[in-house]
């Protein structure tokens, strides 16, 4: 198996666990401190995992070297690995994942769950496929 397809299984395992503790409501969400607390580092890891296959990807293909973990997405999106939209959903949750990580300013619980339960795993999944698309077309 290659860092690839070990970094992909990584993505999918902490989506199958973080699925399973996710909350029903945003009332739920804000007050359950133990949820929201694994919620939130679930958030983290999967956005770290998905900022590490983009970098196994660049280096993979021997692309540019991005100058920060944002960056390593717009590589991927000149190369016409990831699209557009996907590169800002990317950088947002790349963005989302900091706020938390370094706790900058107060959290808006509502704008968190609503990424758990609406964004982060669609997003997550749509980059999976991204890349095991970019690797069917040939490797190199």
């Amino acid at each position: 198996m290659t860092r690839i397809d070990d970094k992909i299984d990584e993505i999918n395992g902490l989506l199958d666990e973080l699925r399973s503790i996710v909350p029903d409501s945003v009332e739920e969400y804000t007050t359950n401190k133990e949820k929201k607390a694994a919620c939130e580092r679930y958030i983290e890891r999967i956005v770290e995992a998905a900022t590490d296959l983009a970098f196994f990807v660049i280096k993979g293909k021997k692309l540019r070297i991005p100058q920060d973990d944002s960056d390593a997405f717009a590589v991927l999106l000149e190369n016409k690995i990831i699209s557009d939209a996907l590169t800002a959903k990317l950088r947002n949750a790349k963005g989302m994942r900091n706020i938390i990580a370094h706790q900058y300013g107060k959290i808006d619980d509502a704008v968190v769950f609503a990424a758990l339960t609406e964004e982060l795993e669609r997003d997550a999944l749509e980059f999976i496929r991204a890349v095991r698309k970019a690797y069917k077309k040939g490797k190199s």
